[in-house]
């Protein structure tokens, strides 16, 4: 699962930040990544990682679901960013890159 635009990624990072429901997750996505999910897309996805138990529906707020992480979705989260991690050092490496800067507008 530890592709970067891989639609589970891009959900389970999002939800580490708190629940969220589909639109609010569809949102955050395209921000923190520049990834639009279709609902097809995003809502396939929710599917299956509600079936793996990566992360579990909270009660219904009226017309709208949100959805929180699970121990083992954080775990699973924790295992992908680790393993993108290492693919992303190693092609600096190879590109002869430094990383580890902070990107222009974040503080330190």
């Amino acid at each position: 699962m530890a592709r970067p635009n891989d639609p589970g990624v891009l959900i389970l990072t999002s939800l580490a930040s708190g629940p969220k429901h589909g639109y609010a997750l569809a949102r955050d996505i395209e921000a923190f990544s520049g990834a639009a999910l279709g609902p097809g897309t995003l809502y396939g996805a929710i599917t299956r990682l509600e079936e793996r138990g990566l992360i579990e529906p909270l009660q219904q707020d009226e017309r709208r679901r949100p959805y929180r992480l699970t121990a083992a979705g954080r775990a699973e989260l924790a295992t992908a960013v680790r393993e993108l991690g290492a693919i992303a050092d190693e092609g600096a490496r190879r590109l002869g890159l430094r990383l580890g800067a902070p990107r222009p507008g974040w503080s330190v």
